[in-house]
């Protein structure tokens, strides 16, 4: 039963993470104002849905955590709302869903527009009231959030306020890290955010440019500590562009391309060409015989098109006769990352409050009553579901903490 000192939760933020507060709140009888910068709710959301909303994925649940850098941290939100409790509660608003061959979850319409409305019009009902065009400018010295508006600054009491405004991608779309500073002035440990899931510059030769938006499908690709020793594997599709590379391969790698790279100045992507033959098997395949051409020997080896064009790009011209070195190269293709792109383009961000930070309901030490959920929480993850499954369980994990305190 709830405390009569839970009148009124205040939740910044109007996406994944935000709304699902809202909803846990709201269904346990809470008044929730849910306050949002933008004009209207969800627009990352929204974007990250275009191309077919991945919510989540229904792999095993320990491999699934596996997949967050912070999997210690996580775990307990993720158990407490996994990909079947998420199917759930999708069902619950009216929305079908489906697992894909890849054992990714979608709604079964695809878009996020759909859920979206039906979530808000649940919301709506239990009284959720959501204001947009309020930019929170952080906290008065009574404790209250101050938002700018179009009608000047005003400040909004309440008994508890839960932060969910974000990383730093996609800024135009709402998450512009702007409360960053403002957190740390209070004393809040926030590690810097730092692009994830986006693309890696490459010098590429004007050759390699004219190729830009050509996929690299059917391959493998993986990152080596100093030692030689694999740091993760992906076998996805890789994406050229006339910047250098992204695509799901990459984002699976995200992670320890951009400790390499941050440590060394530059980072190594390895990728087989050819997954499905050995060098053994390949080598006499790329040794032409009679009078045959070098691109029909390669084409028939499986070396085409955009693949042909990579090992081109490294391998001496002298070398291209020899079927050794062309298999070396397509079997072990060393790629140089020598950036990343900018953190305003990536998909999302890895940094944020610290662990220490908050307690194990997430709410911040250095304000009592105020809790952080979602990206702003420092933790990373691949494109796959993982991103909104976290920002999801993040969500009520700290709806379910300001619940527990008010008890």
């Amino acid at each position: 039963m709830l405390s009569n000192n839970l009148n009124h939760v205040s939740i910044i933020g109007a996406g994944p993470a935000g709304l699902m507060a809202a909803d846990v709140l709201s269904a346990a009888g809470v008044r929730v104002s849910v306050f949002e910068a933008k004009p209207s709710v969800g627009r990352k959301f929204l974007m990250a849905g275009k191309g077919g909303l991945n919510i989540t994925h229904s792999e095993n649940l320990n491999d699934f955590i596996g997949r967050y850098d912070q999997s210690e941290w996580l775990a307990p939100m993720l158990r407490a709302f996994d990909a079947e409790a998420i199917r759930q509660w999708m069902a619950g608003l009216g929305v079908a869903s489906f697992i894909g061959t890849s054992g990714r979850v979608f709604p079964t319409e695809m878009k996020a527009a759909p859920l979206l409305r039906h979530w808000l019009a649940e919301l709506k009902k239990r009284g959720v009231r959501v204001h947009c065009r309020h930019y929170w400018q952080g906290f008065s010295a009574n404790g209250a959030s101050r938002f700018a508006t179009g009608n000047g600054v005003i400040e909004v009491a309440a008994d508890a306020t839960i932060l969910a405004l974000g990383g730093g991608s996609w800024p135009s779309l709402g998450s512009d890290a702007s409360w960053v500073s403002r957190l740390a002035a209070h004393g809040v440990s926030v590690n810097p955010l730092l692009p994830s899931n986006g693309g890696f510059d490459v010098a590429w030769s004007e050759f390699i440019k004219k190729l830009a938006g050509s996929p690299v499908k059917n391959i493998v690709g993986w990152v080596e500590d100093q030692n030689g020793h694999q740091m993760g594997t992906s076998q996805s599709e890789l994406m050229l562009t006339d910047y250098g590379v992204e695509g799901g391969l990459i984002y699976a790698l995200s992670r320890p391309l951009r400790t390499q790279l941050l440590a060394n100045g530059v980072a190594h992507l390895y990728l087989d060409l050819l997954p499905n033959v050995t060098i053994e098997e390949l080598t006499p395949k790329l040794t032409p015989v009679g009078k045959e051409t070098l691109s029909n020997v390669w084409r028939k080896a499986g070396l085409d098109g955009v693949k042909a064009a990579l090992v081109r790009e490294v391998l001496p011209k002298s070398n291209w006769v020899n079927a050794a070195q062309v298999a070396k190269c397509a079997k072990s293709y060393v790629l140089p990352l020598i950036a990343m792109q900018p953190m305003e383009t990536a998909i999302s961000t890895a940094g944020g409050v610290t662990r220490d930070s908050v307690d194990e309901r997430l709410m911040l030490h250095a304000l009592p009553n105020v809790y952080c959920c979602g990206e702003m929480l420092d933790w990373d993850a691949p494109t796959g579901g993982y991103l909104l499954s976290a920002c999801f369980a993040s969500g009520r994990w700290a709806a379910e903490g300001v619940l527990t305190a008010f008890k």
